[in-house]
């Protein structure tokens, strides 16, 4: 589904992101974890033609991100406030994103029905802006719309940030049904071992814009993060 050859991404010539081949299979959920400044953000927006590469390549299902938009049908992504249009009310930003994504009224309004656990009352009717809502419940609709759809691919870069612990489960109940009921695959970076290791398949490790390890999720994949990192 996801094939990166040779990609490099350099700012006043140091190197900060640097992959000679990362292969990510359809149905995977991938986790990516680094220490601050290890690249996993550069490469999601890399990813998702949010910067240009100086060297090679990403492409997503056999489509060069780069020089051809019909991946953004099928993929949906969030990695930060910035996706977000915080002037519109959480219904008025849901009913934009559906049409881009070529819902109908009634598709969006299923699909709000469909979350109602994970926004927990919380986000819908409260007759505001998205930019007068909690950092937390920014992130809900932010990873919400994501979803919105029924997405092959989903990029989400440290989504587990200012949830709440109850949210937190939630999220990965969630994308564990999505990659269950609906195959998508998904791209998810996070500074929390636990929650990688808990709902991804497979954990490949970043340092200084490298691969240094890359892991298939078994019963010691969190001892070996936490090994890794404790150094």
């Amino acid at each position: 589904m996801i094939q990166i050859n040779n990609l490099q991404k350099k700012y006043n010539d140091i190197t900060v992101l640097d992959i000679q081949q990362l292969n990510i299979p359809d149905n995977e959920s991938f986790g990516l974890v680094g220490n601050n400044g290890a690249g996993k953000t550069t490469l999601f927006r890399l990813l998702l033609d949010l910067l240009r590469a100086d060297q090679g390549s990403a492409s997503i299902n056999g489509i060069a991100v780069a020089t051809d938009e019909s991946w953004k049908h099928f993929t949906g992504s969030f990695l930060d406030q910035g996706f977000l249009i915080d002037f519109l009310s959480p219904e008025e930003f849901f009913e934009f994103t559906g049409k881009i994504k070529g819902m109908s009224h009634d598709d969006v309004s299923s699909f709000l029905l469909g979350m109602e656990e994970f926004f927990n009352g919380e986000v819908l009717g409260k007759k505001k802006l998205i930019r007068n809502f909690s950092m937390g419940n920014q992130q809900k609709i932010g990873i919400a719309a994501a979803f919105m759809g029924n997405p092959k691919v989903v990029v989400l870069d440290e989504p587990f940030n200012s949830l709440d612990p109850s949210t937190q489960i939630r999220l990965k109940q969630l994308i564990k049904q999505k990659k269950s009921e609906a195959a998508t695959t998904f791209l998810i970076s996070s500074h929390d071992l636990n929650h990688l290791a808990e709902v991804c398949d497979r954990v490949v490790v970043l340092e200084e814009g490298k691969i240094v390890h890359d892991l298939h999720s078994d019963s010691d994949t969190l001892a070996s993060l936490e090994s890794y990192f404790a150094v």
